[in-house]
């Protein structure tokens, strides 16, 4: 009988502390999908088709650039004389021909790791991934650009608006944006362009990001209160995002669109 019962306490004080950590560890199964799935949440962006140029930033790809001006991959390559799209550059110039109004491409992947989504600000006025990655870089940041996606302000040759997935992002490797609470481990790091302690976001900024949360909490079922700002983070001090950053409204125009 002792031994039944010391194994009894022994087992209930296990599934106590199993439950008690679980946090980043221990996540409900995602979605079983192919790992390259490219998700546009919009189809169309109204607007006049025309020709322009598109820098290349971290990650980005002929066929990704194709889907985000919906513009059709052979075009491009013709455009720009490409016969091997994989020799494509960070910082090449590229020739777009008859590319729509730039739209949201946001890749998501089947994985079971990400459990919050963390808000920054880039504390700069202007800036894309490119020129992130750089800081990084020079931070010491061997992989470069340490949150998963970028959200621009319409400076550095890019929209207002426009969403970037950083290479972390899509080799799905941890993040370099919060270095407490596991968040690089299991946090999804978005940052948007611009310092938000003495201005807020561009409304396309907002809208891009409201785009951008919703599409990541739906598919790896991240609840609305693991959407959070850096400084929300325990143990972490910081004032990122901002105080002018518009958090409660953000998270009511979440709340709305569930």
């Amino acid at each position: 009988m002792t031994y039944i019962l010391r194994y009894f306490f022994r087992s209930l004080f296990c599934l106590a502390a199993i439950v008690f950590l679980s946090s980043c560890a221990s996540v409900p199964p995602a979605p079983t999908v192919p790992t390259d799935i490219i998700y546009s949440p919009l189809h169309e962006v109204p607007g006049a088709r025309g020709d322009l140029y598109h820098v290349i930033g971290p990650a980005e790809t002929a066929y990704r650039i194709a889907k985000m001006y919906d513009v059709p991959l052979e075009a491009i390559l013709k455009a720009n004389n490409i016969t091997d799209p994989r020799e494509l550059k960070i910082g090449q110039r590229l020739l777009v021909p008859s590319a729509a109004p730039l739209r949201p491409v946001i890749p998501v992947y089947s994985s079971s790791k990400w459990r919050y989504i963390v808000i920054h600000h880039s504390v700069t006025d202007s800036g894309d991934a490119r020129s992130l990655d750089a800081i990084h870089r020079k931070r010491g940041f061997d992989r470069g650009l340490g949150y998963h996606f970028v959200i621009d302000n319409g400076t550095n040759t890019r929209v207002d608006g426009q969403i970037e997935a950083s290479p972390r992002w899509i080799k799905q490797m941890d993040g370099a944006h919060c270095n407490i609470g596991g968040m690089n481990e299991c946090g999804i790091g978005v940052c948007l362009v611009g310092d938000f302690t003495y201005g807020p976001p561009t409304q396309k900024q907002m809208g891009s990001l409201v785009i951008l949360v919703n599409t990541l909490r739906k598919f790896y079922r991240i609840p609305m209160n693991h959407i959070i700002r850096h400084k929300d983070v325990p143990g972490k001090r910081t004032a990122c995002p901002g105080d002018r950053f518009p958090w409660d409204n953000f998270k009511r125009t979440l709340k709305r669109s569930r």
